[in-house]
């Protein structure tokens, strides 16, 4: 949950997570128009969907359902994979296998369904909280050489590059915003998992 104080904090708290994704994006080895996957479309998944496909990355969101879909397409996502519907290692592979995904969900299962659609030299950034979870190494990473990688956050000129970048080419979170007094609804709003994506407290 974020606290709007001022715009210039309001930023930095609430990009907080949003630096994470920004740095594990270019810090994954893609280049300008290699396949690069946001594994979620949440609080991180919807700004990296921006980060991704301003930084000139062929972007493919991937979630569970087609809710959320129009909400990646209009953000940037060039393609959406339903993780539902089939076998997302096979589509992103029939996609020519991703250079790098950016993982933000916290599910185990959803991380070790997706890792087989890295490409040769692909690397699986983690930046979601996730229990351990098993990988076929052969299949997976060593025929492709091919790498899983953690990611978290940065240092402070990090911060500052991702904010430039943000302002350059107008990105913004998504927040709901609740005035002070409403703190414990903003709690809850926050608690239940279905805010988009942010839950704000508004200070005078």
């Amino acid at each position: 949950m974020c606290h709007w104080i001022s715009t210039k904090w309001r930023l930095r708290r609430c990009f907080a997570r949003g630096i994470t994704t920004f740095n594990a994006l270019r810090n994954s080895g893609a280049g300008p128009g290699d396949l690069v996957v946001i594994h979620g479309v949440g609080g991180l998944g919807h700004l990296g969907i921006q980060f991704s496909s301003r930084l000139g990355f062929r972007t493919v969101a991937v979630n569970r359902g087609r809710e959320k879909e129009a909400l990646a397409r209009a953000l940037g996502a060039h393609d959406y994979i339903d993780s539902e519907e089939g076998d997302v290692a096979e589509a992103l592979q029939a996609r020519g296998g991703a250079k790098a995904i950016i993982a933000t969900v916290s599910n185990a299962d959803a991380m070790k369904a997706i890792v087989g659609g890295l490409g040769p030299n692909g690397t699986l950034m983690v930046i979601g909280m996730v229990v351990p979870f098993d990988i076929d190494t052969f299949s997976s990473l060593l025929i492709k050489r091919a790498a899983v990688k953690g990611w978290y956050s940065g240092v402070a000129v990090d911060s500052e590059d991702t904010l430039a970048f943000s302002k350059l080419h107008g990105i913004s979170s998504t927040n709901e915003i609740f005035p002070l007094e409403e703190a414990q609804a903003a709690y809850d709003r926050m608690m239940s998992g279905k805010a988009r994506f942010r839950v704000v407290l508004k200070m005078n």
